[in-house]
């Protein structure tokens, strides 16, 4: 693999989302997140101010894993269902498809990459100056796990583009598989776990939490801000079965890392065989 082709592909998509004001735009939302409900987290509880870091991530969780996938999807819908004057003249060049592939998925994370820093890090600084610095390495935690999620999705938007080609198709399907990972995927658990006895259910739960990359990143961030009661049965299983919070975070960010690898991989076979 020519890693300075893939170098020059990754620089050209991230100026394109630097142009198109995507990374301005993220880095916004990203901030603005951070820091409302940093200053308006306690809001139900009659109390306005800035909150600690560990308060402000915990608050930022579930909005996050909401946001992040919808991010990346459509961001890689955007970048791998682009003109096709384009696509052909960049396949057209004296470089593999995997190059390709790989260049516009390190040139799309480092437009992510740079928007989640430039807004967590100065919303950061803020609640530092506010709150003091007590805190500050679980926060940090938690956006190094946004990022890994943001990660997972766009090589699944990679693949997904790969296999449905029209931008209107691919746009649809990535709208599902947002809907069904963050919404449709847990009540489809807990709908299955009524149909099987106890240990069956138990051993299901706990092997669904694999299934979802949403659901391991989830699990993962509460444990690394310390929310032991709200797990919920897969987390809790989880750690009961490998005996530890320290080896069900490791196992958990090695799931991450296969959700990254087996879509990319899965995409880089379905762009080979296609005829561009």
């Amino acid at each position: 693999m020519d890693i300075n082709a893939v170098a020059t592909i990754a620089r050209q998509e991230l100026v394109i989302n630097i142009r198109n004001r995507w990374t301005a735009i993220f880095a916004v939302v990203f901030g603005g997140l951070a820091l409302a409900i940093s200053y308006f987290g306690m809001l139900t509880a009659g109390a306005i101010g800035f909150q600690s870091f560990a308060r402000t991530s915990a608050s930022l969780l579930n909005l996050t894993l909401y946001v992040v996938p919808l991010l990346s999807l459509m961001m890689g819908a955007l970048s791998f269902t682009s003109e096709k004057s384009l696509n052909e003249m960049l396949f057209a060049q004296p470089v593999t498809r995997a190059e390709i592939l790989l260049g516009k998925l390190a040139g799309l994370f480092a437009s992510i990459l740079i928007a989640t820093l430039v807004g967590f890090g100065l919303a950061g600084g803020v609640i530092a100056l506010k709150t003091g610095a007590s805190g500050a390495l679980r926060y940090q935690a938690f956006v190094a796990l946004s990022l890994a999620l943001s990660l997972v999705f766009l090589t699944i938007s990679a693949l997904v583009a790969s296999v449905c080609q029209r931008k209107t198709k691919a746009f649809g399907a990535m709208i599902f598989l947002w809907f069904f990972f963050t919404l449709f995927y847990d009540l489809i658990v807990i709908g299955a776990t009524f149909l099987l006895k106890e240990r069956a259910a138990n051993t299901f739960i706990f092997a669904s939490l694999f299934g979802n990359p949403v659901d391991m990143a989830r699990v993962a961030c509460l444990m690394i801000l310390d929310g032991k009661e709200v797990f919920g049965a897969a987390g809790a299983a989880l750690v009961k079965f490998m005996g530890g919070e320290r080896a069900s975070l490791l196992l958990l960010l090695g799931g991450l890392v296969v959700w990254i690898v087996i879509p990319f991989l899965l995409a880089q076979r379905s762009l080979k065989n296609q005829d561009i």
